[in-house]
Order: C-alpha cells, then sequence, then structure tokens
C-alpha cells in the first residue's frame, strides 16, 4: 500500500513539473494551480481551476491525457505490465502490487488477468475513440476531430470528466451519439476491470456463474442509475429542466445521473439545480464506482454491504447473505468503517473550507464531495472553471488532499497513516454493552 501510494506522489510530481514547462502552458500558470490539474488528472477527477483547452497548450493537453490514463490504470500496474511484455519474471512483491493495484482476488493467473485488462482497455478505448472522432468530425476538421475523439474517449473510459469544450458537453445536450457513448464508456470504466472481463467470459461461456461481487456491482450500478435519474426529474423537472421537452429532460437525467458517481462531464449547469439536488448528489458522488476500476469514492460495493449489514441487524439475524452466500462479519465492518472514516474526512474538510474560504455552505459540501469521489461535477466559480476557482491557496491543498485519499482508497490510506494494528494472542472475556 505505501509503495502504490508513493507511485501516485511520484506521478503528481511529475505532472506538475510537466505541466509547469514554458511550452505546456499559455500565460501564466501557478505552482499551486499545475500541482491542482496534475492532482486532478491522475486521480481522474475533473476538477479544473484552469481551462484545459485554452490555457494549455497541445503538448499540455497530451501531458494531462496521459496523466489521466497511467492514474486510470494506476502507475504500479503500467509499470509490472512493462515488465511482462517485456517477457521478464515477476517477483512476489511485484505480484502482492499488482494483486492490490488491480483488487484482484488471489494470486492464480494475476499475470494473464493483466495480459485481458490491457487488451480491453485498447479494444474500449479505439472503440470509444472511433465513434466520438466520427460524430467531431461533422463539426471541426479531421484532424481536431481526431484529438477530440481521443482526448474525450481516454477522459470519459477512466472516468476522469476532463473536456477540450469550453463549456464541457452541454452544446451536445441533444446528441443521442454523445449523450449514449460518453456514459457507456464511464460506465464499462466504472465497473472495475474484472466485472468487465468476468461478464465477457461469461457470454463466451468460459464461466458458468456469475460471482457475487459481480452480481452486486451490477445490481447497485444499475439501481443507483435509475434512482438517479428519477430523483433529477422529479426535483428538476419544472426548474433546470422546464425548458426541455420531455425527451430531452430524460436525455439530460440519464446522462447527470451517470456522471453523478463516477464522472465529471455535463450536458446541463449545475450551478442551477436545486438545493436538494445539490444535497442529494453529495451521496451519490461519495458512493462512486466499483473497486478495481477507474472510478472513486468508497465503492458501491461497501455501500451495498453496509445496506446488507443494517438490514440483517434490523432483523436480528447475525448471518448475512446475499446470492445464496454468506457475508463475513469482518466485511460488513470494514464497509461500516470505510464510511464512518471517509463521512470523517469530508465533513473536516468542508468545515474548514466553509471556515477559511467564507463561501456558501453547501456548495462548498458539494464540491468537496466531488473531490474525494474523484468525481469532478461542480456548481463552477460563474465563469468555465470549477468552483475550486474561487478557493484561496489553503483551499486548493484542501481539496488536493481529499482527490488523492479519494482515488487510493479512504481505507487504504488511513493504514498507510496509523499503521495495522498487531494481532493479539490474548482474548478477554466479553463485555455486555447496552444499545
Amino acid at each position: 500500500m505505501k509503495l502504490i501510494l508513493l507511485s501516485f506522489i511520484i506521478l503528481i510530481g511529475i505532472g506538475t513539473f510537466l505541466l509547469l514547462l514554458p511550452f505546456a502552458h499559455k500565460g501564466e500558470l501557478r505552482m499551486i494551480d499545475a500541482f491542482f490539474t496534475s492532482t486532478s488528472a491522475v486521480c481522474v477527477t475533473g476538477l479544473i481551476v484552469k481551462d484545459t483547452h485554452h490555457d494549455f497548450t497541445l503538448f499540455g493537453q497530451i501531458i494531462i491525457m496521459l496523466l489521466i490514463q497511467i492514474g486510470g490504470l494506476g502507475y504500479m500496474t503500467a509499470v509490472t505490465f512493462l515488465t511482462v511484455i517485456r517477457h521478464q519474471k515477476l517477483d512476489h512483491r511485484d505480484r502482492l502490487v499488482l494483486q492490490e493495484s488491480l483488487n484482484y482476488p488471489g494470486m492464480k493467473g494475476l499475470v494473464h488477468f493483466l495480459r485481458i485488462v490491457f487488451a480491453s482497455i485498447a479494444i474500449i478505448d479505439v472503440g470509444g475513440m472511433v465513434i466520438l472522432t466520427l460524430r467531431f468530425w461533422v463539426d471541426m476538421p479531421i484532424g481536431k476531430a481526431i484529438w477530440f475523439g481521443v482526448f474525450h474517449a481516454i477522459s470519459a473510459f477512466n472516468n476522469a470528466g476532463f473536456s477540450l469544450f469550453a463549456n464541457n458537453m452541454m452544446d451536445y445536450r441533444d446528441d443521442v451519439i454523445i449523450n449514449l457513448t460518453i456514459p457507456l464508456l464511464i460506465i464499462l470504466g466504472g465497473l472495475g476491470y474484472l466485472v468487465v472481463i468476468e461478464l465477457y467470459n461469461f457470454s463466451k461461456k468460459e464461466v458458468v456463474r456469475i460471482s457475487t461481487h459481480t452480481k452486486i456491482v451490477l445490481g447497485m450500478s444499475l439501481l443507483l442509475i435509475v434512482f438517479g435519474i428519477l430523483l433529477l426529474l422529479s426535483l428538476e423537472w419544472n426548474h433546470a429542466f422546464a425548458s426541455m421537452p420531455w425527451y430531452r429532460k430524460i436525455m439530460a437525467a440519464w446522462f447527470a445521473s451517470v456522471n453523478y458517481r463516477t464522472a465529471g462531464f455535463n450536458t446541463i449547469d449545475f450551478s442551477t439545480l436545486t438545493d436538494s439536488n445539490l444535497f442529494f448528489g453529495t451521496f451519490f458522488m461519495m458512493t462512486g464506482g466499483a473497486p478495481g476500476g477507474t472510478a472513486g469514492g468508497i465503492k458501491i460495493t461497501v455501500v451495498a454491504l453496509a445496506l446488507l449489514g443494517m438490514w440483517y441487524t434490523l432483523r436480528g439475524d447475525t448471518n448475512a447473505h446475499i446470492f445464496h452466500r454468506s457475508i463475513s462479519p469482518y466485511q460488513i465492518n470494514k464497509a461500516y468503517t470505510i464510511i464512518f472514516i471517509a463521512s470523517i474526512y469530508v465533513v473536516v474538510s468542508t468545515i474548514i473550507l466553509s471556515e477559511v474560504e467564507q463561501l456558501p455552505f453547501l456548495r462548498t459540501l458539494f464540491e468537496a464531495c466531488s473531490a474525494f469521489g474523484t468525481v469532478g461535477l461542480s456548481t463552477g466559480n460563474g465563469d468555465i472553471l470549477s468552483y475550486s476557482a474561487l478557493f484561496s491557496d489553503i483551499g486548493k491543498l484542501n481539496i488536493i488532499v481529499l482527490m488523492f485519499m479519494g482515488r487510493i482508497g479512504v481505507f487504504a490510506f488511513t493504514v498507510v497513516i496509523i499503521g495495522k494494528a498487531v494481532q493479539s494472542r490474548i482474548k478477554y472475556a466479553e463485555g455486555r454493552i447496552i444499545l
């Protein structure tokens, strides 16, 4: 875990240095803004304090894109893959790092799984690039369309939300191709490599039974997308969506719901949403996507296990199970712990930001949750930048730390900070506590 954490820090540092090069940006670029942009790209968040298209040169945009790709996959995973394709053997420590990076359950077939992961990424990215390039070609020269197609496909699959358009995807609000391609890439990236590959193997009949993990990820993803659509439509039908025909309202709600948990693309102005929607949005962003993918947050499997644990606790049953499989009490307790610690981090950061910046609390909370969930959605600074652009250097550093924690994982980050407890050989008599 320490090695993975260190690799992200080094990658962010390299990205900051490259973005500060004179030929990487236009005009003045402060250190804190380069640091913020590099962290947002590596942590696949999408919050911006500089306009990606107008404030960075083509070289700078390529650096941001590479940071997104390497950050989405994981630096240690990318390095390990280079070792594999050079036909060098992995030692035990390399395999442990790779297993931790990919959230792979076990050591058996790890290298083969890594090869499939890279092949899957290549196929999905190329497919997205082709579709988006053909669509953008209608509106711009072929050279520019190719670059925009490549950048947005990588940004979408890695759940980053970075866009080369000044107003993100708002000009394509009514475009069916964009409203299907971008969310599909986001969903595939957010499901996790293990789930995507398992579904492919199941379709080829190489796997006879879908795992409990995959069933939970698919079920929770569908539930949250549908619930997000219904919530957006019910709260914004006569508000932010008031001027749209009914079918455009549904399309806008679909796009926003997919992006609420994992990516920062938007076809609507989030500053126009009701306070109720912004508040509920914080829960979606905190939840995030699935483990082992490109999404951040506390993960949908954590929320699923916490809900499962609460359900069986209320029923007075200590044997939690789902899909005819038992769930260990340790996993449920770990889910509770992750949610509790994540809530503390976000609440404390929001209070600090609110006191230091003296800005509206709800918008500050929304920005903090977006950073921690590595989502990238924002109510904006009144122009084309994120709300974070209004923050002081201390506030930006706070957001940087939240993005970093959200990408590494709150449990892993906390364990690295406080260290693992030594297993005690002594077991005390059980104490009875009244609740």
